[in-house]
């Protein structure tokens, strides 16, 4: 406090020591309190991560995480019902399909063909019915008699008849002309073979000789039905093709 002439005036000045205080106190108390805030935010932030989201969901990772695993089953489940009942009837369907292809294909004529598959049988049936039909197309002017018996035991029905309707004229020639037929099977195939019945493609080659005369070889071409009759074969249709 200062004096002057008739006046008092009050120092209100503030002290530098006293004043440096209080401010370097803040400071310091509010360094303090930055540090705390900082701490506190990093340990909040640090031991209590926060998932990724926003909203509502933001910090609410586990329920939200929890509900979408168990949430999704009831969802899935009748779609997975419902595919694999799907897949049920399809496979229930494509084998009812294969057996009834498998069952046609096993009664298709193919696959009853026993030409195709029996070789022992296919090679017995060519080798009697050429057999058969060299001997009863092979004759000379003195053997007509001994064919018409042989061909009474190796054809019957249909081919037997229309043999013995044409025989009378070959005897006939066979005995004016001195002719004589001699008959070779070249090549003979089965088309078809079942348990009794069989189907033939014969190749023939023929060889007439006229006494005096030059022989002249002809080539034929039959279509054979034969039948399996008392333990041998038999034919019983011939055609000219």
């Amino acid at each position: 406090m200062k004096r002057t002439a008739g006046t008092t005036v009050t120092d209100t000045s503030p002290d530098p020591e006293t004043e440096e205080v209080p401010k370097t106190e803040e400071r310091r108390e509010s360094k303090e309190s930055k540090e705390s805030r900082e701490s506190e935010e990093s340990e909040e932030h640090g031991g209590h991560e926060e998932p990724h989201g926003d909203g509502e969901n933001a910090g609410n990772g586990e329920t939200e995480e929890a509900t979408g695993t168990t949430g999704a089953s009831p969802r899935r489940t009748p779609w997975l019902r419902v595919l694999a009942g799907v897949l049920t009837v399809a496979l229930l369907a494509t084998g009812a399909t294969l057996f009834v292809k498998g069952q046609r294909l096993r009664d298709t004529p193919a696959t009853s063909n026993h030409a195709l598959t029996d070789t022992e049988a296919t090679d017995r049936v060519t080798g009697e019915v050429g057999s058969a039909l060299s001997k009863v197309f092979s004759y000379g002017p003195r053997s007509t008699a001994a064919t018409k018996e042989t061909a009474k035991r190796v054809l019957a029905g249909k081919a037997l008849q229309q043999y013995a309707a044409l025989y009378g004229q070959v005897e006939k020639q066979a005995a004016d002309q001195k002719l004589t037929l001699t008959t070779q099977v070249v090549h003979a195939g089965v088309t078809r073979l079942g348990t009794g019945s069989a189907h033939l493609l014969v190749f023939l080659d023929q060889v007439y000789e006229r006494e005096g005369k030059a022989a002249t070889t002809a080539a034929a071409q039959l279509s054979v039905t034969a039948e399996l009759r008392g333990g041998r074969w038999v034919v019983v249709e011939i055609t000219s093709r």
